[in-house]
């Protein structure tokens, strides 16, 4: 089952949909993969396996993700009763008294969360390596940096442990990740998704949780999923005229299955195969969509 890894996270929760697959077997086979890869990565620094899996065989939520798998950055997104040290050690036994809104609404689409990723003390540096814990590795080539501060989801589901994994971002911390492991990461607008009910807003609005994927279908739907009005908030982001998920749906143009890499084993070296070298030709497919997205960013009023 490691090819069912590669899937993003829309397909997976289809298998889920028609019946094809069933919940606990996407566990088990990101759980499997997490296992095998993660040791030369370091990109989960925390599992919750067993809880997992009775999650998995359990009643999940009836959301547009049933089923799938997902890993939380160990920086907010916090869970009652769970660990989250923030990047720092003395916090690592350190379990959090309240549900985040944002947990509830990854659970309310029906992820199921496997474990928490590598991040630097409190988010603050550009690059993946705490003092407590060890550095993230690239998976594209584990000599290279993950970027930061979510550098630890960025190598998780490069490497195809999960197909999206929660990310957050103040000055870069979703997209330069994003960016150096071959994702597609969007730092949603202020106000859009809630980091209640602890937290009115940080940085005065600079800071914003959202997630790192493989597919843009995948960014939005994940957004769509968890960008609901929650009480209590200081402001809230303009409504959105339609799910962002909706034009991609409708297929205005045919996507083409770029994937981003493919299981590899060198010598225990590099665990993606690289795709075209600099100054190759751009593909045409990718060129319809470059299209797509500005077609699709015109409609939305760029």
């Amino acid at each position: 089952m490691p090819e069912m890894t590669w899937l993003d996270a829309t397909a997976q929760a289809d298998l889920v949909r028609r019946g094809e697959v069933s919940p606990k077997e996407l566990a088990e086979a990101a759980i499997a993969r997490i296992e095998a890869v993660n040791p030369r990565l370091d990109a989960v620094i925390r599992t919750r396996f067993d809880a997992a899996r009775l999650e998995a065989d359990g009643d999940l939520p009836d959301g547009a993700f049933r089923g799938v798998p997902i890993l939380f950055k160990d920086l907010g997104c916090t869970v009652a009763g769970e660990p989250t040290a923030f990047g720092v050690g003395p916090m690592r036994e350190v379990a959090w008294p309240v549900t985040s809104y944002l947990a509830e609404q990854f659970r309310a689409a029906g992820f199921v969360a496997l474990g928490r990723t590598n991040v630097p003390e409190l988010g603050t540096t550009v690059t993946t390596e705490p003092r407590s814990f060890p550095p993230a590795r690239n998976p594209w080539d584990p000599g290279h940096s993950t970027g930061g501060s979510s550098g630890g989801s960025a190598a998780a589901v490069a490497a195809g442990l999960v197909p999206a994994a929660h990310a957050n971002d103040g000055g870069g911390s979703i997209r330069i990740p994003a960016s150096e492991c071959g994702l597609v990461g969007l730092k949603p607008t202020r106000g859009r998704v809630s980091q209640g009910p602890l937290t009115g807003e940080a940085w005065a609005g600079g800071v914003a949780d959202g997630a790192v994927t493989r597919t843009v279908r995948d960014a939005a739907g994940l957004l769509d999923a968890i960008s609901n009005r929650m009480p209590g908030e200081p402001y809230y982001a303009p409504p959105l005229a339609r799910p962002l998920v909706h034009p991609l749906a409708a297929g205005h143009i045919a996507l083409p299955d770029l994937a981003h890499g493919v299981p590899q084993v060198i010598a225990g070296q590099r665990l993606l195969q690289h795709g075209p070298r600099p100054g190759q030709h751009r593909a045409p497919q990718v060129n319809r969509v470059i299209r797509f997205g500005d077609e699709h960013h015109l409609g939305l009023g760029a």
